[in-house]
């Protein structure tokens, strides 16, 4: 017998996405979720569903959770929609970025009343969208609704009849500053996401998956879909041969070239350091994170995918650098702009800042590293997951030895609590498997040149 034909994954994704946007003409619900792995072009749908909901109905409101959110999503309307009358909704105190103040076909406004007779779409942030008052429109998008805290749905759920929900489930989840510990376990927890809370008092709303993912390679797929997603899994857009890293070769190697190598096979390295206790300032981890990003540059790095088959040269713009802590990101910033002079324009942060951002190569400061406890803080799953999923060839974990007996000793026994449930994994069991997983691409930092053990 022949085999059954099985779509591309672009016809897929097309599949997905026609079947979301005959969906909402149509829909009787208040709303819509669809869930959306990594780089599978959620800001894509949201700009097409808000081009077809904008033809229906004037104006469409979309709502993003952060300013550089609402910027990313105003430029994508300019550059692939350019039809639209599209609106930037900001705060007072807030500078438009000069690209887009400089664009002719954007309008931007502090007051709703200047913007919506004269927009098809306006766009803002959740914030700036709960000032809004005395107003309803028949449809809003909510981008990143993941992210989205539950109180802030409710300060601006009322401004729309019908609401479609695009987020990543396995991202990481709402947080404060504050104090919430009172708050949990209660259905009013202002802590638990929009969606989590939306879908546990509307358990017949219509969910949609994306099932693919145009970043990640081949490599990163099963273990990140396996670990973060284990209820929406999802697969490679693209082919193995699709995707290559390549160095200028060498006689003699250190430890750092043979991860950086290893990571141009597999996709995947774990550059292990001696077990210590070191807390959040390591710096022989903190040298061992900037001394690979120096050497893939100096070592010429090329990358090719479908995009740009011809090659491409890595530039500092091309890496990114994850960490969990702001005070490991400012440590790292300090010691590269004192010594590390070729890393100029690379990218620095913590997960939480580098959410929705791509790169081609990333190096991650493996948030147990180094801990001599397993805090919820740093067991979470979705940070972890931001940081591993950020790469379009490869990604470099460095860690301290020691991370499985970590866990061994501090097992997941958080108390459950009543209420919303988020989609996120467990937290300790996606540490396992990803350890398991990179327990296979390990290079030990103190190994013989030219040899690699693990």
């Amino acid at each position: 017998m022949t085999p059954p034909h099985r779509p591309s994954p672009q016809q897929q994704m097309d599949q997905a996405a026609r079947a979301i946007l005959e969906q909402l003409p149509t829909l009787t619900h208040r709303g819509l979720v669809v869930d959306s792995p990594p780089g599978a072009g959620k800001s894509t749908l949201v700009a097409r569903a808000a081009d077809a909901l904008a033809r229906s109905s004037t104006p469409c409101a979309v709502i993003a959770q952060t300013n550089s959110q609402v910027d990313h999503l105003v430029r994508r309307f300019a550059r692939r929609h350019p039809h639209l009358k599209t609106a930037r909704l900001t705060a007072t105190d807030y500078t438009v970025p000069h690209d887009l103040q400089a664009h002719p076909g954007l309008r931007i406004g502090t007051r709703i009343e200047a913007l919506e007779k004269r927009a098809d779409v306006i766009v803002g942030t959740a914030r700036k969208w709960a000032t809004v008052t005395d107003r309803r429109w028949p449809w809003a998008i909510i981008d990143e609704a993941y992210q989205m805290r539950s109180d802030t749905l409710l300060w601006t759920a009322g401004l729309f009849d019908r609401v479609l929900f695009v987020g990543d489930p396995g991202q990481l989840d709402p947080f404060s500053e504050a104090k919430t510990d009172r708050f949990r376990g209660l259905s009013h927890d202002p802590m638990n996401s929009a969606v989590a809370v939306l879908l546990a008092n509307n358990r017949d709303l219509p969910v949609h998956s994306l099932p693919v993912s145009w970043r990640l390679p081949p490599s990163a797929v099963p273990p990140i879909s396996n670990a973060f997603y284990p209820s929406t899994p999802f697969h490679a857009g693209s082919r193995e041969a699709d995707r290559a890293l390549t160095f200028s070769p060498l006689d003699i190697r250190t430890p750092t070239d043979e991860v950086i190598e290893h990571a141009a096979r597999t996709g995947w390295a774990l550059f292990e350091l001696p077990a210590r206790i070191t807390g959040q300032r390591d710096a022989e981890a903190v040298q061992a994170v900037l001394g690979i990003a120096e050497r893939l540059l100096a070592r010429q790095a090329v990358t090719a995918c479908e995009e740009d088959p011809e090659g491409h040269v890595l530039m500092p713009g091309d890496i990114a650098i994850g960490t969990a802590h702001r005070s490991q990101v400012h440590d790292i910033r300090a010691l590269l702009t004192c010594h590390y002079p070729r890393l100029h324009g690379i990218t620095v942060d913590t997960a939480n800042r580098l959410q929705g951002c791509e790169f081609r190569v990333t190096i991650v400061l493996h948030p147990l590293s180094g801990r001599g406890d397993a805090s919820a803080f740093h067991l979470e799953a979705g940070r972890l997951c931001v940081l591993t999923s950020r790469h379009r060839h490869a990604c470099i974990v460095v860690a301290r030895a020691g991370i499985a007996e970590l866990l061994d000793a501090h097992p997941s026994n958080d108390p459950a609590y009543p209420g919303a449930a988020s989609k996120v994994a467990d937290g300790w069991e996606a540490n396992h498997a990803v350890l398991a997983h990179l327990a296979e691409h390990t290079v030990h930092a103190r190994a013989r040149p030219g040899r690699r053990r693990g």
